[in-house]
């Protein structure tokens, strides 16, 4: 909570602080464990609250993060310090960018299209997750799906928003095709997320079907024989082709069309457009079934009946008189 209340102060102050600044201007620090935040003046309780955030990663030692280089975290005050920090190679969708061989991560610490403030602390995690897997594997090549998906679901990415989005994607047909892990990872933003997504739930899937124990395993034998599908196969059981097979089956049976609409709240939402359609159907249907009994009824016009008597023909008998006047007078 209190690292929460930071961070939005924080964004307050990225929002409405100075003009821009160099990146040369890094010039306070903080030490949190074997991290190092470097900030402008204005970022100190932005970097307390990041620094409080951080929390071990799954299936890597508590200790991935020391040894040498040590792990320095850039918090860019404005756009110009950021691109100077990448090297302006990161994309307009890049809400953080890693440099494992250095050490290093740059986030943004100022409000701009590239994400919240608030939302810092995952992106922190999903970099120092990148890290953190470089790091375990030593020198190895580690392909960008797995080191994406398995930072974006260890950041906590793939969320309930987050499955949302990929049901969406493929009920409109935004989801690339499902027959390679070797994704491509486009330059707009909601299809490179998308990309994401489809990484991390590969993962999920890893995860769902071994576990925590069986997740290490498997690391634990990639980086001592350095080959990454022969240490599938020993862990899982499965090649990379069935790895896909499996694997889109299971996000087409967790994120498809079928599931969307299972979903609660669309089968509810469906029920009240439902009831709201026949209720004004039954209303319609009312209306002019009340019309048509008006139509039928006799008006309540006076003059009506007025006339209607005058149309009757007369009685042709006299008028009995009033009473008592039949007899003659009183007696006296």
């Amino acid at each position: 909570m209190k690292a929460t209340r930071l961070l939005a102060v924080a964004a307050i102050l990225a929002a409405f602080g100075p003009a821009p600044v160099c990146a040369a201007q890094l010039g306070d620090t903080l030490r949190s464990g074997p991290l190092t935040f470097v900030f402008a003046a204005e970022g100190r309780a932005l970097a307390r609250a990041l620094a409080a955030s951080v929390a071990p990663l799954p299936f890597l030692p508590d200790d991935i993060m020391t040894g040498d280089p040590a792990v320095v975290v850039q918090l860019a005050p404005d756009e110009i310090a950021f691109d100077s920090l990448t090297g302006g190679r990161a994309p307009e969708w890049g809400a953080g960018v890693a440099f494992p061989s250095d050490g290093r991560i740059v986030l943004p610490a100022y409000v701009s299209r590239r994400g919240a403030v608030h939302e810092l602390n995952r992106v922190l995690r999903h970099e120092l997750a990148h890290v953190g897997l470089q790091r375990y594997v030593g020198d190895l090549q580690v392909p960008r799906w797995f080191t994406e998906g398995y930072s974006t679901w260890a950041a906590g990415q793939l969320d309930e928003n987050a499955g949302w989005l990929l049901r969406l994607a493929f009920l409109t047909g935004r989801a690339p095709p499902l027959d390679s892990l070797t994704l491509d990872w486009p330059e707009r933003t909601t299809d490179a997320r998308i990309a994401y997504l489809l990484s991390a739930s590969v993962v999920a899937y890893l995860y769902e079907n071994g576990g925590d124990r069986v997740m290490r395993l498997f690391l634990e034998r990639w980086r001592e024989i350095g080959a990454f599908e022969r240490s599938m196969f020993d862990t899982y059981g499965l090649g990379l082709v069935q790895l896909e097979r499996y694997w889109s089956e299971y996000v087409r049976r967790r994120y498809g069309w079928l599931t969307f609409a299972a979903q609660s709240v669309v089968i509810w939402t469906f029920t009240a457009l439902l009831v709201m359609v026949m209720f004004g159907i039954r209303r319609k249907r009312n209306r002019e079934r009340l019309e048509r009994l008006r139509a039928m009824e006799l008006p309540d016009d006076p003059e009506y009946w007025v006339h209607t008597r005058q149309a009757w023909p007369p009685d042709p008998r006299p008028p009995e008189p009033p009473p008592g006047e039949a007899d003659g007078p009183p007696e006296r």
